[in-house]
């Protein structure tokens, strides 16, 4: 099989989905691998790294699009990368599938295969670990008197007081958030709605961490004391509501900074994304840093850390075929998007109002025994397609 690695083009991203050490292992499993020039300058990974591990260089995106059978990048494809995509190409990638009707689509017209790489973490995403844990710095960047924020110190000075952070969400995000802004000596309380997740927390950190249930009544309570506040928070998809609203953003301390991790629209009502090159602004006297993309700002140590992780799942589906390596694998399979033109996500169709199939299903592996896995997001649908209708 001839795998791909090809050069992101989203604004502010930096990152490549294999190091030259991926390709060695694909190519030592008796593949071919391309890579399209400069995938990975900006993460530190030269094209001649690539050359050393037995990759073939390519100048462009559409011979890369033309020559391989299974493609791989780090973001969603972009609408001018719609056409290149071939029937029956196998793609890896963020698709982000629920938030993306225009790339659903394409994904079903042109009928490829495609996995979204972040439904495919069996022990979650690097670079959720990475946007916590860069967030919580980017946060305090966002603190500095010089950014418009209060100008107080973390740990605080000899008879000043370091900083109260409020972390939302207790998952990978927040307890990497939680990490480093502990260590850096600030008065950290966690909210999260399993008391399970705070009890283990408070153990970890030796109770030296407040917690509490995550609450609009609780979080409206320490919103006025809270210089901080890291929204770590997965927020379902299609609710109106909101955790933090405007009025309860008002109570803030002026200066004080709001750092929406998850980037989930929803969660504060305040919110808009931003990037790298205009990272914040200020609403309500609070300072907001909302950058869609904050792994990217560390792209060596995200890449390394992101392709590590996909490896297996590159080799198994090369070398056992996508029905075998998803058999193989629940993680996998519930990350299976779209297969030769029928939608297979579940949270897509629910919140697009599209009919989908089961992965299971439609690649002829329900009867046998399969490795499960939890669903992705408490979004669910009925709307199904019977096999009877599938035609490949």
């Amino acid at each position: 099989m001839v795998f791909g690695v090809l050069k992101d083009i989203k604004n502010g991203e930096y990152r490549v989905i294999a190091t030259p050490s991926e390709i060695a292992s694909i190519v030592a499993d008796g593949h071919k691998a391309l890579v399209q020039k400069g995938a990975g300058e900006k993460a530190g990974f030269g094209d001649e790294e690539y050359e050393k591990a037995g990759a073939k260089l390519v100048e462009t995106a559409e011979e890369m699009f033309e020559r391989c059978d299974f493609l791989a990048k780090v973001k969603e494809f972009e609408p001018c990368e719609f056409e290149l995509l071939r029937e029956g190409q196998i793609v890896f990638t963020c698709i982000h599938p629920a938030a993306h009707p225009e790339e659903v689509q394409a994904l079903l017209d042109r009928k490829v295969i495609a996995f979204t790489a972040e439904d495919s973490h069996r022990y979650g995403s690097p670079n959720c670990e990475a946007a916590g844990k860069q967030g919580a710095l980017m946060g305090l960047y966002a603190m500095l008197s010089i950014n418009g924020g209060k100008g107080k110190f973390v740990s605080g000075l000899g008879g000043a007081p370091g900083m109260k952070v409020l972390i939302l969400g207790g998952g990978i995000v927040g307890q990497a958030a939680l990490s480093v802004l502990h260590s850096l000596g600030a008065w950290v309380t966690v909210m999260d709605i399993n008391i399970g997740t705070l009890r283990s927390i408070g153990r970890q950190y030796r109770e030296q961490v407040n917690t509490m249930i995550s609450t609009r009544e609780n979080i409206a309570a320490l919103l006025p004391e809270t210089d901080m506040v890291l929204n770590c928070v997965k927020w379902p998809k299609g609710r109106t509501d909101h955790l933090i609203d405007r009025e309860m953003v008002k109570t803030m301390g002026k200066g004080s900074v709001i750092v929406d991790i998850s980037n989930d629209v929803g969660v504060i009502e305040t919110f808009h994304e931003t990037t790298h090159e205009n990272p914040c602004y200020t609403e309500e006297g609070v300072v907001h840093y909302c950058v869609s993309n904050i792994p990217g700002a560390i792209a060596n140590s995200t890449s390394v850390a992101y392709a590590a992780s996909v490896l297996p799942h590159f080799r198994n589906i090369m070398n056992l075929g996508v029905a075998a390596a998803c058999g193989k694998d629940g993680f996998l399979r519930r990350s299976l998007t779209a297969y030769r033109g029928y939608l297979t996500h579940e949270e897509t169709s629910a919140l697009q109002k599209r009919p989908w199939i089961r992965p299971e299903e439609i690649l002829g592996i329900s009867g046998q025994e399969l490795d499960m896995a939890p669903p992705a997001t408490v979004s669910r649908s009925d709307n199904f397609i019977s096999m009877k209708e599938v035609k490949l």
